[in-house]
């Protein structure tokens, strides 16, 4: 993984091309442009990946094949978790990404659900179990879902206005994956047998083929979805948005940048993703909840967000980038920033080390008795704080002012 990188390499990234003249605004905005489509395609490459463990679950399904799938879905959140910094600020990329990754969501639209689940009030789509019915009643309207297809999926998302009924993406995937976290606070994920995809007598909790149908479609939707958004980026094109990117003033283009930087880092990552979660200790706002992998899902996120600054994704880079242009014009702030972002990491990788070393998982860590978690989690949000801060003095610094980061309404 990325995060195991050693001190000594991470170093050497920040430090290689130190001495090259600046970079041009214009190039910072062409390496973003080149940088997202790097992320994408990494991501569409992780997703094809779990398509084919799926299949391959689907084919035979066993507790090991099983496994197969769930950690194929896990490495293809890394590589995507590291795009989300490029959805605040591109339109294209906001209006898109609820398909792919919108949480939390009530599970009850897609399947069968332990008898106390607590959905949202008044949701009409919350025990409406898809798998179990080839029918869906909407107010005075009634659905044929007796098939299920992309199309079919992607059109009974916000079914009834409700944000929680969630079809499609990632977390449809984690669920059927893994199905329902009924820990609690308490160690363990979701432990959906793999019967539950088996044929005939050995099927468990019934409508096996019909979730077999569901899980496959929603892949397959998964992959379409990603390359859509790979042609959005690709070069050579003159219609998708990576042109209208590169074609807007350039001061614009950056100050999309910069917010996206800002925004993720401040009212997502540390407000809604942290902040709730943890002021209510609600692991329903537990953002990978049903597989535990939220802890990852956090250091991506904010890996996503440093990338940026470094013009880098994994072994791509090297070019334009904002850190080149500070070290050269602000050596001073060029320091704090490499400061922030180092400090911010190190705050996340004590959430990563708890879950892999420890077994002391994110809802583990925001239960309500639990003062060290607390603790830790607070010091990953004010080092995002501290960041997003830093953000919006490198925007300042190249000329790019009335920024205002979403901070979604959070105080911090």
């Amino acid at each position: 993984m990325f995060r195991q990188l050693s001190a000594g390499l991470v170093a050497a990234t920040f430090t290689a091309g130190a001495l090259a003249a600046a970079p041009s605004k214009d190039a910072i905005v062409e390496q973003y442009a080149d940088l997202a489509l790097e992320t994408y395609n990494a991501s569409l490459k992780s997703a094809k990946k779990l398509d084919g463990k799926i299949e391959t679950f689907l084919d035979n399904p066993s507790q090991n094949t099983l496994e197969k799938a769930r950690a194929a879905w896990i490495d293809a959140r890394e590589d995507y978790q590291q795009s989300e910094v490029f959805r605040f600020g591109n339109p294209v990329v906001d209006d898109w990404e609820g398909q792919l990754n919108a949480w939390p969501l009530d599970e009850g639209l897609i399947d069968y659900v332990d008898g106390d689940y607590i959905h949202e009030l008044g949701n009409p789509g919350a025990t409406a179990n898809l798998i179990a019915n080839t029918e869906l009643q909407v107010g005075s309207e009634t659905l044929d879902v007796s098939e299920f297809t992309p199309e079919l999926l992607a059109s009974l998302n916000e079914l009834g206005g409700s944000e929680a009924n969630v079809a499609t993406g990632y977390h449809a995937i984690e669920f059927l994956l893994w199905g329902q976290d009924l820990n609690g606070t308490a160690a363990g994920a979701g432990e959906r047998p793999y019967t539950d995809f088996a044929s005939g007598e050995d099927c468990t909790h019934g409508h096996c083929d019909r979730r077999r149908d569901y899980l496959a479609t929603v892949s397959d939707l998964l992959i379409q979805d990603l390359e859509w958004m790979v042609a959005q980026w690709d070069d050579g094109q003159s219609d998708n948005y990576r042109a209208t990117l590169l074609n807007e003033p350039t001061d614009n283009a950056l100050r999309r940048v910069f917010y996206g930087m800002g925004s993720l880092a401040l009212g997502e990552l540390a407000g809604e993703r942290m902040k709730v979660a943890l002021s209510a200790f609600s692991t329903e706002d537990e953002h990978d909840c049903f597989s535990d992998n939220t802890h990852n899902s956090h250091f991506y996120n904010a890996r996503g967000i440093r990338n940026v600054y470094t013009g880098t994704f994994g072994r791509f880079g090297g070019g334009p980038s904002i850190r080149k242009f500070l070290k050269d014009e602000n050596p001073e702030l060029a320091e704090r920033a490499d400061e922030a972002f180092a400090n911010t990491e190190a705050a996340l990788q004590r959430l990563v080390d708890s879950a892999e070393q420890d077994d002391v998982h994110f809802d583990q860590l925001i239960a309500m008795d639990n003062t060290d978690g607390h603790e830790m989690v607070r010091s990953a949000i004010d080092a995002l704080v501290v960041e997003a801060r830093v953000i919006e003095d490198m925007a300042l610094a190249l000329g790019i002012d009335r920024l205002n980061p979403d901070n979604a309404d959070h105080d911090f």
